[in-house]
This record gives C-alpha cells, structure tokens and sequence, in this order.
C-alpha cells in the first residue's frame, strides 16, 4: 500500500515527449462524458455539505492533470468538532436495534447498484483506473453491505456461555459499541477502502469520522451522500480533508477506535499514536506479493490470470501481484503469452468500458515505477514487456511491465513498487520457492497456479501471508467477506471481513450473575473445607469434560 498523504496531481504540460510504446490506445466512444459533465458545481456542493472545513483546498485527475474540485479542508479544531458532533450522535444510534441498522446497509446495497454509473466516473475521474476496475470496487462494496446487512444480528447477538459453577453462574457476553471510530483511507480505492471498512464499524452501532484522502474525496463523499440517503443519520458520519500528516494525527488523537490503511512507515506512527492513548487499532498495510505458477499448472490460464493479478488498478493495488515465480520446465511458455496478453493491453482515459488499464494516481507513483525500472534495467534486468512511459495518452501513463534477470540488490527485489511492473522469477524445486515467496517482511497476499488443488492447498499452507489464492490472483480470498483478510508480518495488525471485520470495531463485556449460592464458603464450613470441596468440583468437571 502507500502513504496516505495526499497524491500530487502533475501538470500535463510538464511531461516529456515520449514515442508510443507497445500498448495500444483504447479509443474514446462518441459523446463520451469528461470531468465537467461529472464534476458539476451542484455535484461538488451536494457532497461537500458533510465535510467539517473551514478552509480550503482541492483535487485533480490524474488523466490530464486538470483540477476536478475546490473542496473544504478541515483544520485541528475542525476534527474535534467533527468528533464532538459524532460523539454527542453515536448513543441515539446504538440505541437503535441491529436490524435497522443493518437495514440501512441493505439499502444503501440496491442505492449502490442503481447509481453504479456515478460513482464509477467519479473513481476513474480520481484514481485514472479502467472502468473496469473501478467495478471492483462497487462489487467489494455491494458485497460487503450484503453481507453485514445480513449478518450483523448474529456476529453481534448476546452469547450464552458456561459459568464458573454450572447451573449457578449465568454468564452473557454483550457486545459494546467502541463509540467514534476514526479511519483514515487511501486513494487507490477510495470507495471500497472508505465505506466498506466503515460498513461495519456502522452497524455494530458506532460513529465514524472519516479523512478520506483529498485526492479521491469525492468518492468517499458519494458514499456518505449515499448511506445517509439509505437512512443512516447524518451527524454519525462525518467527513474531514487536509494534509495527511496534518489532519491524519488529529483523527487517531480523538478516535476510540483507529482503522488505517495505507503504508506500513505510516502505519507504525498510526499504530505508536493510538498506543499512546491505549486504544484499539486496525492496520492494513503494504505488501510484496508472489505467485507460483507450479510446474502442473495451466499455462494459459496462469498467463491470463497473471494480467489480472498485476496490472489491475495499474498494480496500485496492496494485494497484487509483484513477485512471479514460474516453474522453470514451463517458464519460457508461459513468459511468451504472458508477455503477449501484456502487450496487447489498451490503455485509456475514457469514462466507459474498453480501457484494459488505467494511469498511475500522482507523479511520486510514476518516479518510484520509473526508478524501479531504470535501475534494475542499468544493472542487468531485463524488460521483457513495456518499461515506457506513456506521456502521448496522460501526464501518469505507464506500460505495463515484465522484468526478467531481477536479482538483489535492485529496489524492485524488495521495495513495494505499487505499480504496474512485476519481475519473473524461475524456480525448480516447490520447497525453494516458498522459502523465496517468504523471504519478505511483508505477508499480505499470495497466489499459487496448479492443475492439483490438493498440492495447491498443501503450498498454500506453508506461505506466511494473510491471504491465498489458488489459480488467480487476488479476487477469490478478497471477494469471500465471510473469511477473514489481512495481513502477517509487515503487512499489518487485525482483519477486515467476517466476524472479525465487525467484532474488531465492539468491545466485549461479560455479565454474570450468580444464583442461589455465592462462591464463598457456605453451611458451616470454614476456608480449609470450601476449598477442598471447591478442588472436588474442578476435578468432576475436567471427569464430565466441562469446557
């Protein structure tokens, strides 16, 4: 993943003239729509009225540079009003019964499908994304409101469990609201790292203070304009902008409960600031993710699924693919139509489907990519596709890029290079290459390819990363939202999903009641006597396999 500090839009202008590399343009349709049609006054006007600002600040498209939107920026005292307002309107919400509020995510589900097509320009319009890719994003979404639509009630129903003495302990396990969860989200997938993490922190009864990052606001605020629509209260929503490093240490200084995304530099301070006030923190962060294509797997079907696990989102995606390990019996095969997929890849800037990739988000994206790929290049690497900037289609247009020869101590070994370049690595032996797929202080996501899912399972296990996919990239563990996603090592604290993604954002509280007798001695008998009789019981019940 990458800072959450806000992206840099690049002038157009300033990019330096390059010949059009292998990838073809995916030609704009007639009448296509452009930023002015999307991001009209009384759009921008609508969504800003939830933002706590009293200053003043903007974001642009990475497709041409050009501004999108003047936007309130919030200052210190901005956030702790935000806070206030959020804090003063979270009680009337937990109050309200789980099954109402979880009603509002299934609407807010059928909102979300019926107006997919304006918020789809407005990700592309703010990330440079594909289309397609910005569909992604209302999937996880759609998914994700589902699901906790209709499973809250359960994740979060009181639980009966066995007491100290059976029959005379009563014990209920409650789950508590935090209060006012603050979340700090990233730009690479501004509605689904936004709203689909707060989904849940919403439904178990909290208020959330968002600071979306300034770039992709819009976003983010389509969303809140949406669930308040679906029925959520306004005032338990709030939203505030600015500065990452500004407004970001604002938000964890007040929260009860700090959920971030972003990169791992930033996560440690996230995570060293809600230490500081002992409050409970949520962390997905970067990664350096591999694929094995083992030697019985499918060649065509790896290479195509390749494409997919690296290239999405022009690689700006914490759970791609940036590692490829191929099976040396079967690496020249699958390097020639992996390559082949690659370059045929049209790029584009069109709000509509046609586009297989989009732009890189802000320039310090497209210098670390340039970085990577110059350098690896001056010390042996080899391109086997793109490697060029793509300057005649927008000021952040990057091929798609195959390196071979990749070896330490090249940045793109270990750096995350959050972009579309992956490097191919050939391997012989199974127990090798998992000891090289581990050889990382990230642990987020892997792949693994094969014809035997028995043997792909057996890999799948020996991998230290908090999400596995056999025969494709990413989409089958992400997509699951009954199953828990996040990250080992490096790559993050705490899961998003399932039961966890929800219990994380609720504070467990026991209440037992005892009945008939205390636990104490009673009738008589002294100390000595009540535990010796105490020590009788322990042992019946380990006999009669009490839990």
């Amino acid at each position: 993943m990458t800072d959450t500090t806000d992206t840099q839009a690049t002038d157009a202008q300033a990019a330096p003239a390059t010949p059009p590399g292998t990838n073809p343009t995916a030609p704009a349709p007639a009448g296509a729509r452009t930023a002015a049609d999307v991001v009209t006054p009384e759009v921008v006007a609508q969504l800003t009225r939830g933002v706590v600002g009293s200053g003043r600040t903007a974001n642009h498209t990475p497709f041409t540079g050009e501004r999108l939107a003047e936007l309130p920026a919030s200052t210190p005292e901005d956030v702790a009003e935000a806070f206030d307002r959020a804090r003063a309107a979270q009680p009337v919400w937990a109050a309200t019964p789980v099954r109402a509020r979880a009603a509002v995510l299934l609407r807010f589900h059928d909102l979300v499908l019926q107006r997919q097509a304006e918020v789809l320009d407005l990700i592309q319009l703010e990330t440079g994304k594909a289309r397609l890719h910005a569909h992604e994003e209302v999937q996880a979404v759609a998914v994700a409101a589902r699901h906790y639509g209709r499973r809250a009630a359960a994740y979060l129903r009181p639980r009966r469990h066995t007491g100290v003495v059976p029959g005379l302990t009563k014990v209920t396990e409650l789950r508590q609201p935090r209060g006012v969860v603050g979340q700090i989200a990233p730009w690479n997938y501004p509605l689904e790292l936004s709203v689909g993490d707060a989904l849940p922190a919403f439904v178990a009864g909290n208020a959330v203070v968002m600071k979306p990052d300034t770039e992709t606001a819009l976003t983010a605020l389509w969303a809140r304009d949406l669930l308040v629509e679906a029925g959520l209260p306004a005032e338990v929503f709030q939203v505030v902008l600015g500065d990452g490093p500004v407004v970001g240490p604002e938000v964890v200084r007040h929260a009860d409960y700090v959920s971030f995304t972003g990169s791992t530099r930033t996560g440690r301070e996230v995570a060293q600031g809600a230490a500081a006030r002992l409050v409970g923190v949520s962390l997905e962060l970067g990664g350096k993710n591999a694929m094995l294509v083992l030697h019985d797997a499918d060649v065509e079907k790896a290479a195509a699924g390749a494409v997919r696990a690296c290239f999405s989102s022009a690689g700006q995606l914490c759970i791609s693919i940036e590692r490829l390990y191929v099976h040396e019996s079967i690496a020249d095969a699958f390097l020639e139509r992996f390559a082949a997929r690659t370059k045929a890849m049209r790029l584009g800037t069109s709000l509509a489907y046609g586009a297989d990739m989009g732009c890189l988000v802000g320039e310090r994206q497209l210098r670390t990519v340039t970085r990577h790929v110059e350098e690896a290049v001056a010390k042996g690497a080899t391109v086997v596709a793109g490697g060029v900037a793509r300057p005649d289609i927008g000021p952040l247009f990057y091929e798609p890029t195959i390196l071979e020869n990749v070896q330490e101590p090249m940045a793109v070994c270990a750096e995350e290079t959050f972009g579309p370049v992956v490097s191919v690595y050939r391997f012989q032996d199974e127990d090798e290459v998992v000891e090289r797929a581990n050889a990382t202080a990230y642990g987020l996501n892997a792949s693994v390819w094969t014809k035997d899912g028995r043997r792909g399972h057996a890999v799948a296990a020996k991998l230290r990363t908090g999400t596995v996919n056999i025969n494709e990239g990413y989409a089958p563990a992400y997509g699951s939202v009954q199953s828990p996603m996040g990250g080992m090592k490096d790559s993050g604290l705490g899961r998003r999903h399932g039961s966890e993604g929800i219990l994380k954002y609720t504070e467990a509280q026991t209440v037992a009641q005892q009945r008939v007798l205390p636990l104490a001695p009673v009738f008589g008998l002294d100390d000595e006597q009540y535990a010796a009789l105490m020590s009788r019981s322990l042992r019946l019940m380990k006999a009669f396999r009490f839990r």
